[in-house]
């Protein structure tokens, strides 16, 4: 069975900083492209940042310079660092598997508010 089990999430200040974690079990994770999606209420849900299976990295342009994707693949993690948070990075976040070759997996979400 799959699971993708995210943590990280609360209340912060702007300005503040917070980590995300995404554990996955139940799929090789060496050989998945990893992302962090986030969904606002009323709004669609958006890419973030994604890392491939070979570490490449890229990231919506809301969040360049201020969110790092990381991956640890001896601990099937993967990670999102945000720095410099603003009111507007305020939604649910979903951690993402997909499979090169066919194969997606979705965690539950960890909600992150930031105050203003």
């Amino acid at each position: 069975q799959v699971q993708l089990v995210e943590s990280g999430g609360g209340l912060v200040q702007a300005g503040g900083s917070l980590r995300l974690s995404c554990v996955a079990s139940g799929i090789t994770f060496d050989f998945y492209d990893m992302a962090w999606y986030r969904q606002a209420p009323e709004n669609q849900r958006e890419k973030v940042a994604v890392i491939t299976s070979g570490g490449r990295r890229d990231y919506a342009d809301s969040v360049k310079g201020r969110f790092t994707i990381s991956r640890d693949n001896a601990k099937n993690t993967m990670y999102l660092q945000m720095n410099s948070l603003k009111p507007e990075d305020t939604a649910q976040y979903y951690c993402n598997a997909v499979h090169p070759i066919g194969g997606e997996y979705w965690g539950q979400g960890t909600q992150l508010t930031v105050s203003s």
